[in-house]
Formats: C-alpha cells, sequence, structure tokens
C-alpha cells in the first residue's frame, strides 16, 4: 500500500507531501489543475521514462519520494535483489535534474530505472485515463485476458518453445540449400580434431612440462651451483658452518660481563642452526638431481611439438585442450545438423513439445475468455447496458510466439443484436463503461496491492456515475484504491478525498493538494455538481450524495 507521496520541483507542483489510508481515494479539481500530475510524479517513481520537460521551471531538478508498505511479494524482491533494510522500509525515489539526467534509489540505494519498474509492478496497477483505447488493440486484448488468467508465465515459455522450434526448423532450411558449405565445414573440422586428439594434450600438461623442461636443460647447473654451496657451508677448508659456530661460542662467553650481548648470540645461534638445515636441504637435493639426456631429449621434443601445433592453429599453448575441447563441440553440433533425419527430427520434437503447451494454453484461456464474459456482461447491466453482452472470440491462427489463436473482444449493445468486434460497435461511452468494468474485474485477480484509476470514468455520467463509484468504493475494501476523477458521483463515495488546485507564487502556477474534511468535501461536491456558482440547492444534494 502507497503510504506517503512526495513531490518536489515536478512540471507545476511546487512541493507536495501526501500521506494516504486504505480504502478508496480520489483527487478532483478544475480542468488542468494538476490531478493527473500526480499519477504522473508516481509512475516516475516506480521506474517510468522521465526527461528534463518534468523539472519546473526555474528549478534545478525534480525529487520524486514513494513509500510503500511491505508484503510478502515485495519483501522477497527487496531480499532477492540486496535492498532489504533492517527498520522493513519501502521506499522509492527517483530525481531529474534540468539537463535530463535521472537517478534511481531504493532504500537509499542506487538503482536502475528497470529495476524500479520491476519492483513497482509488484506494487502498483495504474489504468490510464486512455486505457479504453488500447482495448481496441488485439494485442492488449491478448494480455489482458492473459493476466486475468494468470497466463504470463505460460506465455514465456510458450515463446521459448516457439523459439527453439522456429530455430531448428531454420537450421533445417539452411543445411537443405548449403549442404555442399556445410559438407566442407565439417571437413575441416574433423581434420582439426583429428591433428589436436593425435598430441593427447591434457589440462595443465603445458605449465607442468615448460618446468620440467626448465629443470632437465639446466641440471648441470643445478648440481654445479648445489654443490658449491654446500661446500662454502659445511665442507670447505674454513666452512662458513664452523666459523660461525666458532663465533657463537667466543660471544656467548662474554655474555657473562655485559648481558647485551644477548640478543646477538640468539641470533647468531638462529643463524647456525638455519645453516645447518640449509646443509641438509642441499644434500638432498644433490642426492636427488641427476643428468638424464634421454629425459631432456623426450620432454623437448613434447616441449616442440606442442609449439607447432599452437602455431599452426594460432592459439597459445595452454589453450590446446581447450581448442580441442570447443572444435570437437563444434564438429558434434554439425554432425548433428549434417544428419538430415536426426535434424527433422529435433525440428519435429520441439514442435510438439511446442504444440503441446499451446494446446494447453489454448483451452485454459477457453475457460477464462467465458467467465470473463459472463463477468463483464454482469457488469454492463448495472452501467446502463441493460440487455447487452461480452464475449471473447478465440479465432485459430498460424502458430505464434503467443499461441494458436488471436483474442478479439466482441461486444452487442443491446438484446437481439449480433456480437461484433468492440472497436466497431461500442461508442466512445459504451467504450469507456465497458474498459472501466473489464478493469475493475481485471483488478480483481491480480495480487497489487494498489490499485490506480486516472480518469477511467471519462465518458460516463448520471446515473452511471454513482455504479462506478459504488464498483470502485468496493473495489477499495479488499485494495488500495486512487482514483482521478470528475465525477461527483464517484467522488462522494470516497474514503479519502484530495482537492487539486492552481495558485500563483511569485508570478508562477503552481499546483498545491489539501486532504478535505467533511465540510470541505461538501463544498468541493457542489462545485462538481453546480460549476462556478454554488446554491444552496446544489449543497444539499453534494450532502445527499455524501450520505448515501
Amino acid at each position: 500500500m502507497l503510504r506517503t507521496l512526495a513531490i518536489r520541483d515536478f512540471v507545476i507542483v511546487d512541493a507536495i507531501e501526501l500521506e494516504f489510508s486504505a480504502g478508496f481515494t480520489v483527487f478532483t479539481g478544475e480542468t488542468g489543475a494538476g490531478k493527473s500530475i500526480l499519477i504522473d510524479a508516481l509512475a516516475l517513481a516506480l521506474g517510468g521514462r522521465g526527461d528534463a520537460s518534468m523539472v519546473r521551471e526555474g528549478a534545478g531538478k525534480a525529487d520524486i519520494s514513494a513509500e510503500f508498505s511491505q508484503d510478502e511479494n515485495t519483501a522477497a524482491w527487496l531480499a532477492g535483489n540486496d535492498f532489504a533494510s533492517e527498520d522493513n522500509q519501502l521506499l522509492l525515489r527517483r530525481v531529474i535534474d534540468n539537463a535530463g539526467r535521472s537517478k534511481a534509489y531504493i532504500n537509499g540505494i542506487t538503482a536502475t530505472a528497470a529495476q524500479l519498474r520491476e519492483l513497482g509492478d509488484l506494487l502498483v496497477d495504474i489504468h490510464g485515463q486512455h486505457a479504453h483505447q488500447s482495448l481496441l488493440k488485439t494485442e492488449a486484448q491478448r494480455a489482458l485476458l492473459d493476466m486475468q488468467g494468470g497466463f504470463q508465465a505460460d506465455v514465456q515459455k510458450l515463446g521459448a518453445l516457439h523459439k527453439n522450434w522456429r530455430n531448428l526448423a531454420k537450421q533445417r532450411e539452411e543445411f537443405e540449400t548449403n549442404a555442399k558449405n556445410v559438407l566442407l565445414e565439417r571437413e575441416r573440422l574433423e581434420w582439426q580434431v583429428q591433428e589436436l586428439d593425435k598430441l593427447q594434450i591434457q589440462p595443465g600438461e603445458w605449465e607442468s612440462i615448460s618446468h620440467e623442461h626448465s629443470r632437465l636443460a639446466h641440471a648441470a647447473s643445478l648440481l654445479e651451483g648445489a654443490q658449491e654451496a654446500a661446500e662454502l657451508i659445511s665442507e670447505s677448508d674454513h666452512p662458513m658452518l664452523s666459523q660461525l659456530s666458532s663465533l657463537h661460542q667466543k660471544l656467548l662467553k662474554l655474555v657473562e660481563y655485559d648481558a647485551a650481548l644477548k640478543p646477538v648470540t640468539d641470533a647468531l645461534d638462529s643463524a647456525r642452526i638455519n645453516l645447518q638445515e640449509t646443509t641438509y636441504a642441499l644434500n638432498d637435493y644433490l642426492g636427488r638431481v641427476d643428468l638424464d639426456p634421454a629425459r631432456l631429449r623426450s620432454v623437448e621434443n613434447r616441449v616442440e611439438a606442442i609449439h607447432s601445433t599452437a602455431r599452426r592453429f594460432h592459439v597459445a599453448p595452454d589453450a590446446l585442450h581447450q581448442e580441442f575441447a570447443s572444435l570437437s563441440e563444434q564438429l558434434q553440433q554439425l554432425s548433428n545438423a549434417s544428419d538430415m533425419d536426426a535434424l527433422k527430427a529435433q525440428e519435429e520434437s520441439a514442435r510438439q513439445l511446442y504444440l503441446k503447451a499451446a494446446q494447453k494454453l489454448s483451452k485454459a484461456r477457453g475457460t477464462v475468455a467465458k467467465d470473463l464474459g459472463k463477468a463483464v456482461t454482469v457488469a454492463m447491466q448495472d452501467l446502463s447496458m441493460s440487455g447487452g453482452s461480452f464475449s471473447i472470440a478465440l479465432h485459430p491462427c498460424e502458430p505464434a510466439a503467443s499461441g494458436l489463436e488471436q483474442v478479439e473482444f466482441l461486444v452487442a449493445g443491446h438484446a437481439g443484436v449480433q456480437a461484433r468486434p468492440l472497436g466497431k460497435v461500442a461508442s466512445g461511452g459504451e467504450l469507456a463503461r465497458i474498459s472501466l468494468a473489464i478493469s475493475v474485474i481485471t483488478s480483481c485477480a491480480t495480487a497489487t496491492p494498489t490499485l490506480i484509476f486516472d480518469e477511467v470514468d471519462s465518458g460516463i455520467g448520471g446515473g452511471v456515475a454513482e455504479v462506478v463509484g459504488r464498483l470502485l468504493k468496493r473495489l477499495g475494501q479488499d485494495r488500495q484504491v486512487l482514483c482521478v476523477t470528475h465525477l461527483p458521483q464517484v467522488a462522494s463515495k470516497a474514503n479519502q478525498h484530495f482537492q487539486v488546485s492552481k495558485a500563483s507564487s511569485a508570478g508562477k502556477t503552481v499546483s498545491q493538494i489539501d486532504g478535505l474534511d467533511n465540510k470541505q468535501r461538501v463544498e468541493e461536491i457542489a462545485r462538481m455538481l453546480g460549476g462556478i456558482e454554488i446554491t444552496a440547492t446544489t449543497r444539499k444534494h453534494a450532502r445527499e450524495l455524501l450520505a448515501s
């Protein structure tokens, strides 16, 4: 649920901070006062597109913050994306400067606009004032039906199956037209794989054999150096070890006269021990290292073979094993692709997987289409379309990423007439009413906690407007509903009422928003009923609406 919305320097808004409650909330005001600007600001905080024109004239940046209460879905998203806070806060913020640069934050942590949109989809569902126009588009009708049935994940999976099937079909078609080129490529890969297979190089072999080659090639120098070191330390006429031991003994006697020499004797003793251990290590090394010309020749031949192969394949010696694995995989793929029967079998298997999933989705769509058609038909009776009906046709079509059918909304304006496509039958007012009925019904099928209706009641008036108000109020019993409206019958049903107005400040027009108490609501409803001149009659009518 949306708890607070803070807007600063956005379009004609100077600084506004609003607190929201649960239930049904309306925004009313004169045309052009800035009612829809609030929705635009919230949409921006939810990751919508923004540009420099949204910054109030003379300001350096626009700043919008929206605080929401968390539920299980949003808490899981925040934790999974490293945005969780210790106090269970959920604060979205968007800043746009007058150069059009945008910054986004979630709980004070820098985020992307895409992350705001992803989180925003879990928080708010906005029905714009031109939503009824989108209902005329086939794709929008299919998307709405899939949303009602919760089929979004199924459609995404179906799209992946369709893509895999079409890729295999394309691969088979390309093979049929380019069989000669495929054969040549296969022969080239077979030769390369055979050459590398002869080498039988193992992972990490180049490093180990290079090390061994270096050791064998310098064996004589290693032996000579180690022998010389051993002699100097312990086997010469005046070995270092003996000299060090003698020096240590002399100084040790002097310690009796001056304890300040104790650290020196300790250091000499440690050096003597280390030198003795060095002697043992050198003797052990000399016992293991020997000259092996035969092994040296063998290692040199292996090094040369690896070097030569690496040059032919234009890769580093230590990458030969990876190159062998890569070429082998390419050859396997090409071999599979070169087997027409196997390729056709793969294509048919992919087609069957797609058809099975598509047919399952078609059946589920059929069930939801019937239920949604009945529900909208019932709602139409309350919206002054008595005898009218609404249905959803699923027309078979060529297999596509979205399924095996095209979705079409059909409507009959009154009893006794044949249902026809929505755009060809409904008038502007009828279309607005049907759109509103669909919006309310489909909103009940989603888990989104906050629903926003931005003048979706345009084209509606009279008794129908009162029905619309009751529909939105009933919807607000389960969700938080925010509605921008110009209808007093709708506004009178709200639990919370904000008035949007324009005022002049320092020679500039700014929008301001005020929460209304009961007395102020009477005046606002009366204004909506009677226009500029408010009479006792319009006030009485306003009180009657609020009491109904």
